[in-house]
């Protein structure tokens, strides 16, 4: 086992203005993604990892009416993914009808995130979730 000492992490952030597109939060997820070699290693990962980014930049824009900051950080156990808006309302769960357009987002995040959290912040709150690689110490590579 490695010496706590030893450990690397890796990490990327990103601000995604309001006029931002989520498809350029969902690609530029999926190129750290495939910098890990998650591409190759864990593709149906790679999926969850994109859509739930999706999931919160677009809560942050639509729920939250703000620029959201995507940070990434793999610590070589866990792809920490953390999106930060400037509302301090933190995010409820909705009871969704079977024909409502939205009100799944936090059910989405859960089925898809190892785990989860949401924090408040001085300007606003995180919402981080982590995600594991299957055979993380032989199939993930931080760069």
């Amino acid at each position: 086992m490695a010496d706590e000492s030893s450990m690397r992490a890796v990490g990327w952030a990103r601000s995604l203005p309001l006029s931002t597109g989520v498809k350029e939060a969902r690609d530029w997820t999926r190129a750290h993604m495939a910098a890990l070699g998650w591409e190759r290693t864990a593709p149906t990962l790679v999926d969850s990892v994109v859509l739930a980014v999706s999931e919160l930049v677009t809560n942050a824009h639509v729920h939250a009416h703000s620029a959201a900051q995507l940070i990434l950080t793999w610590d070589e156990h866990c792809l920490h993914v953390t999106v930060h808006d400037a509302s301090p309302r933190l995010p409820e769960q909705r009871h969704a009808d079977h024909g409502a357009l939205g009100g799944r987002g936090l059910l989405l995040v859960d089925a898809l995130a190892d785990d989860w959290q949401v924090r408040r912040c001085p300007r606003g709150k995180d919402v981080t979730m982590c995600f594991q690689p299957p055979l993380a110490s032989e199939g993930a590579q931080g760069g």
